[in-house]
């Protein structure tokens, strides 16, 4: 079970270079169920993720997936990277530590989406969402808004048309 929230952010930390990263490539090649293929540095990764069926989304702070993740070859990728709806999404994302064994994933999008950034905090249980002191660098809180969900910003093809969507 993966169980998240995504916030824009009011701040960027200046030492980025200073945290792990992964430089991401992903596509979709389903969105209902979210059957996704990613190359995250050397690794390649096939996902499937589907909405629990107990959960509703007024009763909780943070999106759950059910969430099975699956190694590919790099052939297998490239094989797939053929047939994906959409477009390719690219992004480095940094890994910062927070206090209670927490990381945000920090992802600073480019090509076609350069220029969005934004966070993502994975969490063990609900109640661990809801306790979450969100950190002062952190703006509004997105989990829910279909223009921020990576699926959604597979069909984006610019940054342009993105933020005509937003208001």
């Amino acid at each position: 079970m993966e169980i998240e929230r995504k916030f824009i952010l009011r701040d960027i930390p200046n030492d980025l270079n200073s945290y792990n990263r992964k430089e991401i490539e992903q596509g979709y090649l389903c969105k209902g169920p979210v059957i996704r293929i990613r190359k995250s540095n050397s690794d390649y990764i096939l996902t499937y993720k589907s909405k629990p069926e107990f959960i509703l989304e007024e009763e909780v702070s943070a999106k759950h997936s059910n969430e099975l993740e699956v190694p590919l070859t790099e052939e297998a990728y490239l094989h797939l990277k053929e047939k994906i709806d959409g477009y390719i999404i690219e992004k480095t994302r940094y890994l910062i530590p927070l206090n209670d064994k927490l990381t945000v994933e920090l992802d600073v999008f480019k090509g076609r989406l350069e220029g969005l950034i934004f966070a993502e905090v994975e969490f063990d249980s609900e109640e661990s969402s809801k306790r979450f002191q969100v950190p002062e660098w952190f703006g509004e809180d997105v989990t829910f808004d279909p223009r921020f969900k990576n699926s959604y910003l597979s069909t984006v093809e610019s940054m342009k048309e993105w933020g005509k969507n937003l208001f």
